[in-house]
């Protein structure tokens, strides 16, 4: 008789999810628990994410769009209402607003009667990132530094079990971020942030806050790699907790990640492709048991197309349920270790990583050199691009293979969910509610008391925690930061000299060069982010390729107003305009956007890039927009081959 093999647990099952309203998100939640779910990943809209609330001229058209909008503790309530907090594992995928959303996350715990130490989850609460991939910052780096160890020195005090930071180096990837990069930028990020916390708590306490940090990674296609990557993330992390910071305990210094594996690769072309990509990219993470994921979240197969249904989300959670309960990975010892193949990786990749982190703390560390990694990231992800249109990067169904049968589970009206077009309004009237119905004088008490808190150094947790209970709004905190810290726009990592380095680009600079002779002056372009995107990856590459041209470009990042937009346009003159809008609010914005140019008398052609389905494309294409662009229209050259056409009078007569 053969004895049975133990079992590992598994990970944690999450879904990352939030959409429309509080309520209409607590419903999916408890679907997705009652499916076999076992954490909850919540996703905030932009306008909660980035400190404003629903009816900020900046959140028009973004309300409920890439998540759930929480402007109050009466959101927060609705949120995780029939939730018990105190049995639940919940992720808050936050960054500079954090600390306000643990604290709202607390005054609903505390009302349920919850102990609060025993509230587990994390907040990802890494700022540093947003300046190099998502936009969602609100202050400078060092302000926002001091509030990620503040939260952490908190979470030590009154959430024990709570992790305070998640260093997320899965926007790095979607960034253009190669493994080496995305290795050392993460975690130069942590060593910044325990250099800070390590003067916020007791000397004998920092061993285990250094074991609370965790991480949430990025898993590619190309699996072999991504597996050796995390066995050197654990690596390298053991070697910076000893080496460091002198942690023995090796429970300390254990590397803890969970991971959404890669949106960036999702193919708008063949989507049906992306299930088996996912189900790589999941490999990846989960079968080298020494580096293995602690919780793990799948993006749907029909991400690229627009807002996923729950039968995509179930199909995903299936595929995690399948590799964990029928087959028998978990029943084994690590599979790799001792193999000759992955520890050559595995060290080659270390090293890269070393040598990054070398230059970052030449540099005085990762707030001191967030100009520098922008600028590397943009760099990679110009390479990356380039690869695939060249066709050094198979992508297939994209740059091979490219006929096919068409996939049916695209068709039909109800192919991806669209976002309840009555949500904003429904959303911004609750929040005029809630602000008539609080006593004014503490919602002013406790904003002073915030106040206070930033310009004296306090932490910033227990009058956070006061203020989401007087009833103070997330606009209104975010205010309060700004107004005590200054405003702050982060580096666009597109520098002004042109690359030689991109292959195909003579005949176009040549038309380039011909056209801005027939207008008169150097063919101008300008590239604008409308709304509250922060996920700048693809304007960024476009202004870029556009200045290889040799056009003048003028791009000065993300989070403008279409107002903002049309003002720089009237200033600057470009022959063309170009809108990047990534979160699914393009039609208001565009709509906007447009009337303003028409409002003003200005006739230029727009073109707008985005997840753009094709009803939302016949609306702008009404709306007067000249060009669209969907993930698919990968081949950049050909999009500059656009704007020139466009540009020039020549072909303008001709219609």
């Amino acid at each position: 008789m053969t004895d049975t093999p133990q079992k590992d647990r598994p990970w944690l099952f999450r879904t990352y999810a939030g959409h429309s309203t509080a309520a209409a998100s607590n419903a999916l939640y408890r679907s997705n628990l009652a499916k076999g779910q076992t954490g909850l990943s919540v996703a905030f809209d932009l306008p909660t994410q980035t400190g404003y609330d629903s009816d900020h001229e900046l959140a028009r058209g973004e309300v409920g769009k890439v998540g759930v909008p929480v402007a109050h503790l009466g959101d927060m309530r609705a949120l995780f209402d029939q939730i018990p907090l105190e049995q639940m594992n919940t992720s808050m995928t936050i960054n500079a607003t954090a600390p306000w959303l643990l604290a709202l996350y607390i005054a609903v715990a505390e009302e349920q009667g919850a102990d609060v130490s025993k509230l587990q989850g994390t907040v990802q609460n890494d700022i540093i990132k947003e300046y190099l991939s998502r936009g969602t910052y609100i202050c400078a780096p060092k302000p926002s530094l001091r509030m990620i160890t503040d939260v952490g020195a908190f979470t030590r005090e009154h959430l024990p079990k709570w992790n305070p930071m998640n260093v997320c180096s899965y926007h790095l990837q979607e960034a253009g971020a190669t493994p080496d990069q995305e290795l050392a930028f993460a975690l130069a990020t942590a060593t910044a942030v325990l250099d800070d916390l390590k003067g916020k708590v007791a000397p004998e306490d920092f061993p285990e806050m250094v074991g609370r940090i965790s991480f949430f990674v990025n898993a590619g296609i190309r699996f072999v790699t991504e597996m050796c990557k995390m066995r050197a993330f654990v690596d390298l992390w053991d070697e910076i907790c000893r080496e460091r910071y002198d942690v023995d305990d090796p429970k300390y210094r254990r590397f803890r990640y969970g991971v959404q594996v890669n949106s960036l690769g999702l193919t708008e072309q063949q989507p049906e492709n992306n299930v088996y990509r996912i189900l790589l990219e999941m490999l990846a993470v989960t079968l080298s048991k020494n580096a293995r994921a602690r919780a793990v979240q799948l993006p749907a197969w029909n991400e690229a197309l627009g807002l996923p249904r729950p039968w995509d989300q179930q199909w995903s959670l299936r595929m995690q349920q399948i590799l964990a309960f029928e087959t028998d990975l978990l029943e084994y010892d690590d599979l790799f270790d001792g193999n000759p193949a992955v520890e050559r990786k595995v060290e080659a990749l270390k090293e890269g990583a070393r040598a990054e982190l070398r230059q970052i703390d030449a540099m005085g560390g990762a707030v001191n050199a967030i100009e520098y990694m922008k600028s590397r990231l943009v760099e990679s992800n110009a390479e990356r691009i380039q690869g695939i249109e060249t066709g050094a990067t198979t992508v297939i169904g994209v740059n091979r293979y490219e006929t096919g049968e068409l996939s049916p589970l695209t068709s039909g009206p109800d192919a991806i969910m669209v976002a309840d077009p009555e949500a904003e309004a429904d959303q911004i009237a609750r929040l005029h509610a809630w602000r008539e119905a609080r006593d004014p004088q503490r919602v002013d008490q406790a904003l002073a008391a915030l106040r206070q808190a930033a310009a004296d150094g306090s932490n910033i947790m227990p009058a956070s925690i006061e203020a989401a209970k007087a009833g103070v709004t997330t606009g209104e905190w975010g205010q309060m930061l700004r107004a005590a810290f200054g405003e702050y726009r982060g580096p666009t990592g597109v520098s002004a000299s042109p690359s030689n380095n991109v292959q195909g680009l003579d005949d176009i600079r040549a038309e380039v060069d011909a056209v801005s002779t027939r207008l008169g002056r150097r063919l101008s372009f300008m590239v604008g982010k409308p709304g509250l995107d922060g996920h700048s990856n693809g304007a960024e590459q476009i202004a870029a390729r556009a200045r290889d041209c040799g056009m003048a470009i003028s791009y000065e990042g993300i989070r403008l107003t279409p107002s903002e937009i049309v003002a720089r346009a009237r200033e600057e003159n470009p022959h063309v305009l170009g809108l990047s809008i990534l979160s699914g609010s393009h039609v208001s914005l565009v709509r906007d956007l447009m009337a303003q140019l028409r409002k003003e008398g200005m006739d230029l052609p727009v073109i707008v890039g985005g997840i753009i389905p094709d009803p939302d494309a016949e609306i702008l294409r009404n709306a007067g927009v000249a060009r669209i662009y969907t993930p698919k229209d990968f081949e950049l050259n050909r999009i500059m081959a656009d704007i020139v056409t466009l540009a020039d009078p020549k072909a303008i007569a001709a219609e």
